[in-house]
């Protein structure tokens, strides 16, 4: 697996990260089956709420990665929906700390949230001031754990829903991998305006077991670039992925790499200055034609750079110009038939951010299962006190 044999897994401490990034087709086809049976009981819990109300927020929230895959959901939603519902995603680190700049008691109120573990103190807390502040106030939790604190709380909660995920989701490593790409397809199966199942499906599917089994060469000598800072860069809902891809280098390598991120367009407006000659830049070039023509742009600006950084330019298609451009050029759809847009691009996407972050932490002799052995940061966060809130 990835060119590691399991001896070298087992002595590293990468038995579980590795397994829970190569066995994510596996898993979206047990979700897909899983979306298939369910789908029709979620879509009426849904339209039963946007019966009741002229206007609906729906708001995605968690933490870290929790947090990340609403942000990259978001602007995929927004395009499908009307008037009718609103989709934000905000973190629950911010409700906590702020609900009265978040929650308002007469707006119809969906909180969907990403949960891991569900245990997370900022995750229960945030539902709590939900119930407490919203006057109809309703409930969607995607989790990886049914004995979590979130799934269990709602269990008699007729204004609620727990969507579990496939066992092999609950990630064992420290990084979410599994759980974040499968909850991000859970909830879009929840609100999307589109079928999700089927051909579409089954080319990403197809094209992700691909990708998996012939990338690993092209990360590996990507690694005799000896890279201490990189920087990850994509627009519009790649955009918000790339934040979930640089968080993956920050856990992994534990901080020894710096691991940014920023819009295509927003780089050149001050965060451009992080680059020098041990940077490696990662960009998603979107496969929207009009978006397209400023990743475009960023990608041709980094080439001519004499700095000695190095580029990784991911398209959905092989291009010429972006082999001629970028120092690895990585098409992520091998099939004669395109994807959706960039959303359905986005899981192809984060499989490259997980297994560069896995193999650079290897390659710095972190043990990527736990890479914060001293305690610093958890696999469920610790040390977090919540206050009670009045009014």
């Amino acid at each position: 697996m990835f060119n590691l044999t399991t001896e070298e897994l087992e002595v590293n401490k990468a038995v579980h990260t590795a397994k829970e990034i190569y066995q994510q087709p596996n898993v979206w086809k047990e979700l897909a089956d899983m979306v298939f049976k369910q789908k029709d009981v979620w879509k009426e819990f849904i339209e039963s709420i946007y019966a009741k109300h002229e206007q609906v927020r729906v708001i995605f929230t968690g933490a870290g990665t929790s947090a990340f895959t609403g942000d990259t959901l978001v602007p995929e939603l927004r395009k499908q929906t009307g008037g009718k519902v609103t989709f934000e995603s905000i973190a629950t680190t911010d409700i906590v700390s702020n609900p009265e700049a978040y929650l308002f008691k007469e707006v119809p109120t969906i909180m969907v949230s990403f949960a891991r573990s569900g245990n997370s103190p900022e995750s229960v807390a945030a539902v709590s001031l939900g119930e407490q502040l919203i006057d109809d106030f309703y409930q969607v939790v995607i989790t990886c754990n049914k004995e979590g604190q979130l799934a269990t709380n709602i269990k008699q909660d007729k204004n609620a829903i727990t969507i579990l995920m496939p066992d092999e989701a609950h990630d064992q490593g420290f990084a979410m991998t599994s759980s974040f790409t499968c909850m991000m397809m859970a909830a879009y199966a929840v609100f999307t305006e589109k079928p999700f199942t089927g051909n579409g499906a089954k080319l990403l599917i197809a094209n992700a077991e691909r990708f998996l089994e012939s990338i690993t060469d092209k990360v590996d000598s990507m690694l005799d670039f000896d890279f201490s800072r990189i920087v990850y860069l994509g627009s519009g809902l790649l955009g918000q992925l790339s934040h979930e891809a640089a968080l993956k280098m920050l856990e992994l390598s534990a901080g020894k790499v710096v691991a940014v991120h920023e819009s295509s367009l927003g780089f050149r407006h001050g965060p451009k200055s992080i680059l020098h000659d041990k940077s490696a830049v990662v960009l998603f070039i979107s496969s929207d034609a009009y978006t397209r023509k400023y990743d475009m742009d960023i990608l041709r600006e980094l080439a001519a750079d004499d700095s000695g950084l190095k580029v990784i330019a991911l398209t959905e298609k092989q291009d010429e110009e972006v082999d001629e451009l970028a120092d690895w050029a990585i098409a992520a759809n091998t099939s004669e038939e395109s994807f959706s847009g960039d959303f359905q691009l986005s899981f192809i996407y984060i499989l490259f951010a997980q297994l560069l972050s896995l193999k650079k932490s290897l390659q710095l002799g972190i043990t990527p299962d736990n890479p914060s052995p001293d305690g610093r940061v958890n696999r469920v966060v610790q040390g977090v006190r919540i206050y009670e809130y009045t009014e």
